[in-house]
């Protein structure tokens, strides 16, 4: 409802399961079964994953509107470099965020006083998800986004 364009949410939720593949690396990694406790780590790195996800659309989009609206014939570099442009404005607010959520959860995720058991099965798909969700978010997504735009552009103008 967002973008009111079906391209970009399956853009999203195609490209999610990359975003929790990091989680199950590490619940495999730290051999813990799956749990409600599991299960409630996955639905919260899903949630931060698709908001980072659609703000990182926000960024493209907004920054192909804008080389939209100076050039007359735009080509298909014109559209890496908005991309490029695009991307690097997230990138600093996208790494902050991910190293704040595992500063946060690490000690959680290491800890041993009373309900630590269940509290590290939470903090365990967020932790690992974070990683690959990083990498969704500044490569998957604007690669997604350069394949699914660059239809009909030219190559190079004709001057």
């Amino acid at each position: 409802m967002n973008f009111r364009s079906g391209a970009e949410v399956a853009m999203m939720v195609g490209t999610l399961p990359l975003a929790l593949g990091g989680g199950f690396w590490l619940i495999y990694l730290l051999d813990y079964d799956l749990s409600v406790a599991v299960a409630m780590g996955f639905i919260a790195l899903a949630g931060v994953a698709v908001e980072t996800a659609v703000v990182m659309l926000l960024y493209l989009n907004i920054a192909w509107n804008d080389r939209l609206a100076k050039l007359t014939t735009p080509t298909r570099e014109d559209l890496r470099d908005a991309i490029v442009e695009g991307a690097l404005l997230r990138l600093r607010p996208k790494l902050m965020t991910v190293l704040t959520i595992i500063a946060g959860l690490l000690p959680i995720m290491l800890g041993s006083g009373t309900g630590s058991e269940v509290m590290r099965r939470i903090a365990a798909p967020m932790v690992g998800g974070m990683i690959s969700s990083t990498l969704l978010t500044l490569l998957v997504i604007p690669a997604v986004f350069l394949l699914w735009k660059r239809r009909g552009l030219p190559v190079r103008s004709e001057e």
